[in-house]
């Protein structure tokens, strides 16, 4: 058997990294913010937001009223990609705690022209809104403000340049609390084929929910038509609390599939009930979808079964019925009598 050249090896390996440079960009991971994370080569931290002693976390608001922390990855994020370009796909975790009633937590994204080290008084959680400023967000909301037709002092939504909810949850509903001072853990994911923006959370230690809490279709691609870098980032504010916001671990990474791993955009269900229903709904459309795919594939399965049985009846009843070797007919042998044919002569 012929040996591959060496050289052939390399040029495979070449093409799978660049597939990979492709399908993953921008990424970064820490599990905590001590001295050895070396974490503030990526972040940076504005307001009053500061590294805890011992390092476990990052604090985004002190001890008195009228708090603003945020922490911001330093390096603009490509959110558009390829030739010509598309919106690439991203998906961040972190782990956070909150003790006490204030305005709460976001994870935002900001265009390239926000001043990312401004915090306005009459926004929420420290982030300016406005028709010029242009942000996506997921507040986690533990004060309920009339003006923005909050759900209560409890509750997760997704804002685009508003802080009224396109969609947003009741977390009383689903036995979390944001004020409680538990650890809890948000998983927000973003697929750019769908334009569907997901968000799951569950209490510290557990596994991540199959279904989200919450999604809404967002395209960023006509917020920020042409813009070329964004920045991502966690903020909070307390109000006239003294509310604490503690931030345990964050990890962000943008994908970006190849055209032929792009599936058809799927436009999410309209849900009119922003008090939860969103759950329930989204739990009932995936049974529907399960039961038809147990009954087609039930279906499929008995076709098979039956064409094989058919199959193989017209074969044992097709046959014909061959004698055994010692009752075969023999040829009876020819004998020739020269007496006999001389006599006929």
């Amino acid at each position: 058997m012929a040996s591959i050249p060496t050289s052939r090896y390399l040029i495979t390996l070449f093409f799978i990294a660049l597939n990979f440079k492709s399908l993953y960009g921008s990424s970064f991971y820490f599990k905590n913010f001590g001295k050895d994370s070396n974490f503030s080569s990526i972040l940076a931290l504005y307001g009053d937001s500061n590294v805890t002693s011992d390092g476990l976390s990052l604090q985004l608001t002190k001890d008195l009223s009228s708090s603003v922390g945020r922490v911001i990855y330093k390096d603009p994020i490509k959110f558009y990609a390829g030739v010509p370009k598309k919106m690439v796909s991203f998906s961040t975790f972190f782990e956070f705690s909150m003790s006490k009633s204030g305005e709460g937590l976001a994870f935002v994204v900001l265009g390239d022209g926000y001043d990312v080290d401004r915090f306005d008084d009459n926004g929420s959680f420290g982030v300016a809104s406005g028709d010029e400023f242009k942000f996506v967000s997921v507040e986690f909301d533990t004060f309920m403000d009339d003006k923005y037709g909050d759900v209560n002092g409890n509750h997760v939504g997704i804002d685009v340049s508003s802080f009224v909810s396109l969609k947003a949850v009741n977390l009383s509903r689903v036995g979390l609390g944001l004020d409680s001072g538990d650890r809890l853990q948000v998983w927000i994911d973003y697929e750019a084929g769908s334009r569907r923006l997901e968000v799951r959370m569950s209490k510290f230690g557990e596994n991540r929910p199959v279904d989200p809490l919450v999604f809404a279709r967002v395209d960023f691609s006509r917020i920020w038509p042409e813009n070329e870098g964004f920045h991502i980032g966690l903020s909070s504010a307390n109000g006239n609390s003294s509310q604490l916001c503690n931030v345990y671990s964050w990890s962000f990474k943008t994908r970006e599939a190849p055209d032929w791993m792009h599936s058809e955009p799927l436009d999410p269900i309209v849900y009119k009930d922003r008090e939860g229903n969103e759950i329930q709904n989204h739990k009932r459309s995936d049974c529907v979808l399960r039961i038809l795919s147990a009954l087609i594939l039930g279906i499929g399965l008995g076709a098979l079964g039956s064409f094989i049985g058919l199959f193989m009846w017209t074969i044992f009843t097709n046959r014909r019925p061959v004698a055994p070797e010692e009752y075969a007919v023999k040829p009876k042998p020819v004998v020739h009598d020269k007496a006999l044919a001389n006599e006929k002569l």
